[in-house]
Formats: C-alpha cells, structure tokens, sequence
C-alpha cells in the first residue's frame, strides 16, 4: 500500500473514530470538546455531515455561543446543520436566536423542510411575534409544507399564543386529522377568551370525531375558564370532569382552586382540600400555593395559616400567596412582618413578591411604605413589571407624590411598558390625583387599545376637578367608540355633575342608566344623587329619594346628606342623617363633628357638649386635620395645631406677615368657620392652625418663586384657608393645587377652579 493510500486510511479511521464519539448518546461535554479540537487539527469540517454531529453535541449541551462557532466554520452547511441548531434554540426556549438562525439559513439560498418549519414556528409562538409567524407561515405556504400535520398543529399554537384565534381557526379546519394536542389547544384558546359556547361545542365535537378527550383538555378547559374570569364555568367543568371518570391531577386543582376562590365557594374549597388530601396532593407545591390562596379569598386566615405551616419546604409561590392572602384580610402588619423575616432568611423574593407588598400598603393606606419598598426592590436588583408599576402609582396618587409618580412613569417610558392599558390607565388616574389633569388626559390619549378601566379612570378624573363638561363629553366619547358604560362609569359622570351642581344633567344620567342601558342604580349612584341634590340646596327633595330607595341606603347615602346639612345649617334633617349614621357607624368619630358643627352654626352649645359627651363615653376622639405635601423628592406631613415641626416658628411668621398683607387687601378671617366656644381671637388663631394652610406655607418656605405646590388634605378644606389660598396665589404668583376629601381645587391668580361651589 502506497504511503498516501496509508495516509487516506488512517485519515477515514480516525474519522470513524470521531464519529462513532459523537454518535454516543453518553458522550461528555468534554469528549465533545476533544472531537472538537481534533477535527480543527484535521481539517475535518470539510465533513458536513461530522460538523453537524458536533454541531447537535453543543446545542444540546446548551453551549449554543460553540455550536453557533461551529455552523459559521462549515463551508456548506445544509438544511440538516441549521434544522439541528434551530430546534435546539426552541428546544431550550431560545427564541430569538433561532428566528436569526432561521433567517440566515434563507439567506443562504435553502428552502425550509417540514423538520426545520415546526421549529421556526415555536420560536414565533415563544415569542408572540405575530409578523414574523405570518412570514414563516408564507413560507410554508410557498414550500408546499402547509398541509404537513407537524407544521399545521405548530401554526394552531402560534396563533393561539398570538391571540388570533379566528387564524388558528382556520388552519385547524384545514387538518386532515387533527391530534388531541391541537383539539385541546384550540378549545383552551375560547376557553380563555371566555367563549363559553364556541368552547363546548369544539369541545363536543372532539369526542364525536374519535378524539377523545384526555387530562390535558379537561385542565385546559378549567383553567381557560377560569383565566377569563368565568369561574362558575370552571367548577362545572371540574365537577363533570370528575363525574365521567377523569381523575384530576395537581394541575387542576391548581386550576380550579383559584376560581373556587373568587366565588367565596368554602364548602367546594373544602371539598377539594379533602380530595387533595386523600389523594396525597398536598406535598404539590402549586397545589398548596392555590389551597392557601383559596382560603385567602374565604377570608379563612386560620384554614390558611395551617396549610401554609404544614408545608415541608416553602416556596417562593407559597409564600406570595401567603402574603397576599394575610394582605387580602387587612392583616397589613402581619404581612409586613412576614415578608421581611423571609427577606431575611435569604429567600429569593421575585417581583411578584415584592408587587404584592407594593399593593397591600398601597390598598391599605400604607403608601409611604409602597414607595418605600419600591426603592428596595430596585437595590435588590429585582425588575418591576407591568404589574408592578399599577400597583405602585395609586400610592404616589394618594399623597400627591407627582416626583415619585413622574419616576414611575419614566421607568414604564424606559421598559416600553407606558401604553399598557393597566399602566396607561393608572398613570391617568396618578396624574389626577396629583392635580395634572392636562398630563392624565395626554396619557389618556397615549394608550392604543383603551378598555373600560382607562375610560373610567380619564372620567372620574375630570369629576375629581370639577370639569363636569370635559367629563360629559368624554362619557359621550366612549360611547361613540363603541365602548358601553358600566356602573363604575355612572358613577364617575354623577359624581362630575354633583361636583359642578348640574341637577339636570345629573339626573337625566341617573334616569337612563335604567330606561336606556339597562342598568339598574346601586346604592353608590343614590348617594351621588343625594350630594348632588342637597348641595344645590334641595335638602328636602333629596331627603324622599332617600326614603324611596329600592335598597337600603348606607353610609355614604345618610354621609352625603349629613355633610349637606352642615352646609345649609340644616338641624333637624342633619339630626336625621346623623341618628341613621349613628347606628350604621358608631365608631365613627366624623359623624358626631359634623352633627356637632351643625349645632355650633346655630349656637347651639348645649346640644354641641350633649354630642362631645357620647363620643367621649364611646372613645372616640376627632380625626385631626392633616395635610402632605412633597418637597425635594420627600413627602412632609403637617398637622393642624401641631407645634413640633421644626419649621413651625419660621411657618407661623410667614403666616402672619401673610394675614398682615391680606388684611390691607380686604381680607377678614372668616371666624363662622371654627365652631367652638372661644372668644374671636382665639377663634383667629385656631384658624392659622389649618393644616392645609400650614402646608402650603411649608412649601411657599421651601421651593423656588414660582414653583407650584400640591397639597392633599385628609378632611374637607374650610371656607378660611380657602379664601386664604387663593390670596396666597395671587400675591406670590403660584398655582397652588389642594386634594380634600370631595375634590380638586386649582387655585391661580386669586382664583379657584371650583367656583367657590364645593
């Protein structure tokens, strides 16, 4: 044998050689990398075929940075080479890269087989890349592969995870033979899109075409069902499931569980906890997570507690639903407390950890511990979401935190999340809330596709600014959109009309909501009536709406006539009010302040200490007035009397060289307004110890001439600091913006937006 005959022999030897490693299913990492090196010193990538070998060795090792190195090396690589690598990166959920794989093997003049299609596919659905899934199915189209039943059933899903079922659809009626996966799939797809029908019947007819159904389609029929809010559905669903022979397993009880949750159904919750047991469930950890959000949504916290603590080894997702469930029950400390002794221990709390404290101090009125813990989530390097974001704004709208607020809306602008419409609408309700109605309207504007919440939530800022006629018109607006009203959006359009005294308009709302859209009022909607009546003085007229109510008026209802009284100085109406309120919420101390300011209106101090003595036998002191205002990235809080600011001797002169000026202007302190037994001097002085006018002085001390100051008051603003407000606007040139408990009051040039009507 010649020497280069030799030489060819050795050569195809040490190739079979090579070969025969990478043909091993138990070929290590580190064998791969030796067959790697050799083929380099050999010059064996000629081979495509042992390049592809080599190629499938990394990918499916998940070192794709080398089996990517190892494609660009091949001078031809075929479909084979790029089928491989592209499967690995949907494989392993590399969607990205396998589209960029994808393409570059079109650019290289080769045509897609049904192995490579399939692939390409997933990583569009992966993704829920609607364009380049059409692209992909074009292709498959030209390719003549679009009948191939692989690649039919990945299209189904692509589109499914697209949310354009109606294409889905349509492929799935082009199956010669659709499998139970792609009949599961597409009845899930209506299943969540709440197609209660269309859902039953696909459903139906799968069984009648010789499919049956198995787990996965009964599991995916619950839980779309329950995804789309439809959760009596999905308990039907689970009960036949069980009565034709189906034994649920972990993953639907994790499905229906939550649904049992949302209609407070306890003895189906215990039920299933039962059958959890017996079946020995219970060391499921999503079982267990979905068994203690159940008894959350119960309101069983003991139930909860127990199952929480007879888990061996907690998770992240357990001890989420834990807090939220502890959050839920307004046991705010006790979530507190849990959450940062978990932190403590190490555990690694995920954004839907730290959002779901963010929500329990923001829906608790603890919001600035929501802003607090916002600042610790991003030093703990964990990324909020679009979750997250909805969850923080309501607590920089609360106490008018508009920096805060303005940060959270960057931060959704950088992670192109700003247009989502639970953000986009919780930005417009913040930027009400805060007082920038013309910033809440330009996000309005900015979400793409507006549902129900942000109509209501661009509504019901206008009312809380008393521009009842930009309310009106975007009321008629949604309604052209082709959006109906509901009975939050009522609500927002009563309340606009109550702020500005527009009984008319108010009332033919009121009466439509029955005659033309079918909605009957709810209590909310009685006592906007109420406000709105009896602030335009006609006590007596929303007095008998009271008395033919349908339903039993509540708080708010008798409150709304209550305060109106106060307003009127109406005694024995405001004795009425006062005595159903008495009974509905003795502990509440505002009820007796108002009855007793109604007495002190008319100097009537016996009946005034005669009302001071029931709430001191039942313990119940005066809310004090108190106000927020943020200066320099930080929220400050004023109380009215309080002396221990450190600012308050330097507050109390600016106040008074204040007054001074005032009173060359014409001003006289309105004394009606302190409803004590006092002489007019101490009455005088009283009324500097407003903390709505402490705050805005604060803020006249604390930022530059012309900055404009946004104050939020817990109790109504008094008829003095009103006055005093818009004076301070006119001779130091600030807009000055307060938040009381009714509404927006925009104060500029001696003026307010509310026309003195509030």
């Amino acid at each position: 044998m010649s020497l280069s005959a030799q030489a060819l022999a050795l050569l195809d030897s040490f190739q079979q050689t090579i070969l025969n490693c990478l043909n091993s299913t138990t070929a290590s990492l580190s064998q791969t990398r030796q067959a790697h090196a050799h083929i380099l010193k050999t010059g064996l990538f000629n081979d495509t075929h042992l390049a592809t070998k080599l190629l499938s060795h990394y990918a499916n090792n998940m070192c794709f940075a080398d089996a990517t190195l190892v494609l660009d090396l091949v001078p031809e690589p075929n479909i084979f080479s790029f089928s491989t690598l592209i499967y690995a990166f949907s494989k392993f959920h590399q969607f990205h890269r396998a589209l960029s794989t994808f393409s570059r093997m079109l650019t290289r003049g080769l045509m897609p087989d049904n192995r490579v299609l399939p692939s390409a596919v997933k990583a569009c659905a992966g993704l829920s890349a609607l364009k380049p899934g059409r692209q992909v199915h074009g292709i498959a189209s030209v390719s003549g592969f679009d009948s191939d039943s692989f690649v039919q059933s990945s299209l189904v899903h692509m589109y499914i995870k697209c949310n354009q079922i109606s294409h889905a659809h349509r492929v799935f009626d082009r199956m010669f033979e659709p499998d139970v996966v792609s009949w599961s799939a597409l009845v899930a797809a209506y299943a969540r899109q709440g197609c209660v029908d269309e859902a039953k019947r696909l459903f139906s007819e799968m069984g009648n075409s010789g499919v049956q159904p198995n787990l996965i389609s009964w599991n995916g029929m619950i839980a779309g069902f329950n995804h789309s809010g439809l959760y009596s559905e999905a308990v039907l669903m689970f009960l036949d499931m069980h009565l034709r022979g189906f034994e649920p397993d972990g993953t639907t009880i994790s499905s229906v569980l939550p649904a049992v949750g949302d209609l407070e159904d306890l003895v189906m919750g215990i039920l299933i906890h039962g059958y959890v047991i017996k079946q020995g469930l219970v060391s499921d950890k999503c079982v267990s997570s979905a068994l203690i959000d159940m008894y959350g949504k119960c309101s069983c916290t003991s139930e909860m507690s127990q199952v929480f603590d007879q888990m061996d080894h907690m998770d992240v997702g357990s001890c989420n639903a834990f807090i939220f469930g502890l959050s839920r029950n307004g046991q705010v400390e006790s979530s507190l407390r849990l959450f940062r002794q978990l932190k403590d221990q190490g555990l690694e709390l995920n954004v839907v950890s730290w959002t779901s404290m963010i929500a329990c101090c923001s829906q608790n009125g603890r919001d600035m511990e929501a802003l607090e813990l916002f600042r610790e989530m991003q030093t703990a390097g964990v990324k909020p979401n679009s979750v997250t974001i909805p969850c923080l704004l309501p607590a920089c709208g609360n106490i008018a935190a508009l920096m805060h607020g303005k940060a959270a809306h960057c931060f959704s602008l950088r992670r192109g999340i700003s247009t989502d419409v639970y953000v986009g609408s919780a930005l417009v309700d913040m930027y009400a809330k805060c007082g920038r109605i013309q910033a809440s309207q330009i996000c309005f504007d900015g979400i793409p596709t507006k549902n129900l919440v942000c109509w209501n939530a661009v509504i019901a800022g206008y009312a809380m600014h008393g521009k009842a006629k930009e309310a009106m018109e975007i009321f008629d607006l949604m309604q052209r959109s082709g959006q109906k009203p509901d009975i939050i959006s009522f609500t927002c359009v009563l309340s606009a009309c109550s702020q500005s005294g527009l009984t008319e308009e108010g009332s033919y709302y009121f009466n439509s909501m029955s005659s033309k859209y079918g909605i009957e009022a709810r209590v909310e909607h009685y006592a906007c009536m109420v406000t709105l009546l009896s602030r335009a003085g006609k006590l007596e007229q929303a007095y008998a709406m009271i008395r033919r109510m349908p339903v039993n008026p509540d708080a708010c209802v008798w409150g709304a006539l209550l305060s109106s009284c106060r307003v009127h100085n109406n005694v024995s109406l405001g004795e009425v009010a006062a005595e159903k309120l008495f009974e509905l919420e003795p502990s509440n101390p505002g009820n007796y302040i108002l009855l007793s300011n109604i007495y002190a209106s008319k100097g009537m101090w016996n009946e005034v200490n005669r009302v001071r003595d029931m709430m001191k036998n039942k313990g119940l002191r005066k809310n004090p007035g108190c106000s927020w205002i943020e200066v320099k990235n930080k929220v400050h809080m004023l109380l009215a009397g309080d002396k221990s600011h450190p600012q308050m001797t330097q507050i109390i002169e600016k106040l008074d060289k204040l007054s001074m000026e005032m009173k060359k202007l014409g001003y006289f302190p309105e004394i009606n307004f302190v409803l004590q037994d006092v002489e007019e001097q101490d009455k005088e002085q009283i009324l500097c110890g407003h903390s709505e006018k402490l705050a805005v002085v604060f803020g006249l001390l604390n930022t530059p001439p012309g900055y404009s100051l946004q104050v939020i008051k817990n109790l109504r603003i008094c008829g003095d600091c009103h006055v005093v407000i818009k004076f301070i606007s006119s001779f130091e040139r600030r807009e000055i913006f307060v938040r009381d408990t009714n509404r927006f009051h925009h104060f500029k040039e001696g003026a307010c937006s509310c026309g003195d009507y509030w």
